[in-house]
């Protein structure tokens, strides 16, 4: 196993000061980075993880906030916040754009070799920063098959990859066919994969903490969607050495 660094870093965005968490791989050398967006309730130790598992494997990573440091344990405090957010595709980006300028100026970081992937909310706004033009190499979400303003996802320019869950009420079949439609429209390179018998949030380990309905873990899908990631990663942003 590689050392691997970590490192809060706070930055200014969307009114809030967001407390995001850095990972960096062995060694001195710049490296391709990954923005990783967590889901609505906020960032916690599971997405930190996450990054230092990309660190690992030699990507500088950096989990971003989208809360000003809160983790919220209420479902309807949550929802309350993250419902006008979703419905602002100007303030995701706003916040996704924060994210990646921090992520760019580590000196580790290639700056033109980044991808995004996210989670819920967080996947959303990596969605955002696609159909907003950023030059990302990849886009990955979880739980996120969310539209975008009409035309907008022209502007993706790499490959696109989403994973839902098949029982998630909260991202329903009919999102999904259009989320599938707009990214045909589009013209993206686009994959979606449906985890036969997952509900929302299947990604993420239980938390004690009520959560909304529909909402569970699955633990082999959860697996198999973080191969998937990493294999999205190999294949669009790779390591070398």
């Amino acid at each position: 196993m590689t050392t691997v660094t970590t490192r809060t870093v706070t930055y200014p965005a969307d009114g809030l000061t967001m407390i995001g968490h850095l990972a960096l791989p062995a060694g001195a050398d710049r490296r391709p980075a990954v923005l990783i967006g967590p889901e609505g309730p906020g960032l916690n130790d599971f997405q930190r993880r996450r990054a230092d598992a990309l660190a690992e494997l030699g990507y500088v990573a950096l989990a971003f906030d989208i809360n000003g440091g809160r983790w919220f344990t209420d479902p309807q405090e949550m929802l309350a916040h993250t419902t006008p957010l979703l419905a602002s595709p100007d303030r995701m980006r706003d916040i996704g754009h924060a994210a990646l300028d921090v992520l760019r100026a580590e000196p580790r970081t290639d700056p033109d070799r980044i991808a995004a992937i996210g989670y819920g909310t967080g996947g959303a706004i990596a969605l955002e920063l696609g159909r907003d033009g950023v030059d990302l190499r990849a886009i990955g979400t979880v739980n996120a098959t969310i539209t975008g303003r009409p035309g907008e996802a022209a502007r993706i320019r790499c490959p696109v990859w989403a994973g839902v869950g098949s029982e998630d009420p909260i991202m329903s079949p009919a999102q999904r066919e259009a989320f599938a439609a707009e990214m045909q429209d589009a013209d993206v390179d686009w994959r979606l994969v449906v985890y036969g018998g997952a509900l929302h949030a299947f990604h993420h380990p239980p938390v004690d903490q009520t959560v909304l309905p529909g909402v569970g873990y699955h633990a082999r899908h959860a697996q198999r969607a973080w191969s998937d990631i990493v294999g999205l990663l190999a294949e669009c942003l790779p390591v070398t050495e």
